[in-house]
């Protein structure tokens, strides 16, 4: 059973989600939460699989309970969906850079919004659509200069590409047809990148990439 969270400041929309992911046979909403504090609060308490976290909420904002979250290694296995109400969100990356799986405008159809929730529980980052791959591009030059950092070095050539691709948005699907292996072997040579970097999921890999210059903004298109 998938345990989810709902943290957003209108009860409204809180319940329009409980109500759908509550009629799902494998998810249960195990808290609601209005703001950031009660949000880190309900992850302390109930350690779900996936909070569904708005960005703007008064007091402590998704941003920062999204920070909190994911630095507490308690909290591991918990995996944050952002939800905001516009497509070119300037804190989207922000909020995947500390930590969040990906993120959905929340007029998203229903069952976009449950397909999210599952893909992001299995440790799947959210990040296919091209949308979010224009969106990681254009705020990765923002939130920091791009530097070389040693973890790279740890990384063999092809592992290095793989995380390239990984930037780009491909999937372990579309990075074996890029490379000519099997889809097995791409997946093999991400886990392995993802264990040598420590990073939390797909979405670190991607910010990671962006970061350290293996990818540039534009060069998907």
């Amino acid at each position: 059973m998938i345990r989810v969270v709902l943290a957003d400041d209108q009860a409204l929309v809180r319940a329009g989600f409980r109500a759908l992911l509550g009629a799902q046979d494998d998810i249960e909403v195990a808290a609601e939460a209005a703001d950031g504090e009660q949000a880190v609060a309900a992850a302390r308490e109930h350690r779900p699989n996936v909070i569904l976290m708005d960005i703007r909420m008064p007091g402590l904002d998704g941003l920062e309970a999204t920070r909190r979250i994911s630095a507490d290694p308690a909290l591991e296995g918990v995996h944050i969906l952002i939800l905001t109400t516009f497509e070119e969100d300037e804190y989207v990356f922000e909020a995947i850079r500390v930590g969040a799986s990906g993120f959905l405008v929340k007029d998203t159809e229903p069952v976009e919004l449950v397909r999210a929730v599952r893909v992001v529980a299995a440790g799947d980052a959210l990040l296919s659509p091209s949308v979010t791959r224009r969106l990681i591009g254009e705020f990765a030059t923002r939130a920091k200069k791009v530097h070389q950092p040693t973890t790279l070095d740890v990384l063999t050539e092809r592992e290095r590409e793989v995380v390239a691709l990984v930037g780009e948005g491909l999937t372990n699907d579309e990075i074996a047809e890029r490379l000519v292996v099997s889809p097995a072997t791409a997946k093999t040579h991400v886990s392995r990148a993802m264990i040598k970097l420590a990073t939390r999921d797909r979405a670190q890999l991607v910010v990671l990439a962006y970061e350290s210059g293996l990818v540039r903004p534009g060069w998907a298109e």
